[in-house]
């Protein structure tokens, strides 16, 4: 599937879009709750009771309530039809835990953006996410979802414990209200294509 970005507003006829988004970030921090809470089809889920097997590699730190984890991905859907910019956002969740990394090339391959969701109880646990799409030069912006009862750090914070760029947004939000996911999604699609024309721009100089 072709994920190409739809014509400028305006134009005749702009085609309808369609858009790889990657939802990221450690184990227990919300990208299944997230993709539930916007997907306008029942998403698609692969989740397994966590078991004794896993004690001693789950770091259940902060998240002693977790019952399940996904084991291959999440998938939803959200479609912008009304918009100056009509589109359709396919959305990947990933794995946290560290033995399931190895499908995160095949959820990211052609994604136009990733949202890493960080929780500030495991700050620590976001690295990955942003290491890795900061290695493969996909724009991403980091989503912090404030937990109940969580220490609130403000974005500027987040964004020097993690060394992030600051090209890169730092988004407060919670997983569990559509209209805050929503915005989410939306500061990440403005900030893929602020990046793609900034590279359209430097290539055209």
């Amino acid at each position: 599937m072709a994920y190409a970005l739809a014509s400028e507003p305006g134009s005749a006829a702009a085609p309808m879009a369609e858009l790889k988004i990657v939802v990221a970030g450690g184990f227990g921090v919300g990208k299944t709750t997230m993709i539930a809470t916007i997907s306008e089809i029942p998403p698609l889920r692969t989740e397994e009771v966590l078991t004794d097997a896993g004690r001693g590699i789950d770091d259940l730190a902060g998240v002693a309530s977790k019952t399940t984890t996904t084991v291959a991905m999440d998938f939803g859907r959200i479609t912008f039809a009304d918009s100056a910019r009509p589109m359709i956002l396919f959305l990947f969740g990933t794995p946290g835990q560290e033995r399931f990394w190895f499908s995160w090339s095949d959820l990211s391959y052609g994604a136009v953006g990733a949202v890493v969701l960080a929780d500030t109880r495991r700050l620590e646990d976001s690295f990955a996410a942003v290491s890795y799409f900061e290695q493969l030069e996909t724009p991403f912006v980091v989503a912090v979802n404030e937990f109940d009862g969580a220490y609130r750090y403000t974005p500027d914070e987040v964004r020097q414990a993690l060394e992030l760029d600051p090209g890169v947004p730092v988004l407060t939000c919670d997983v569990r209200q559509r209209a805050s996911a929503m915005t989410v999604l939306i500061q990440l699609v403005e900030h893929s294509l602020r990046r793609r024309r900034h590279l359209t721009s430097g290539a055209l100089a």
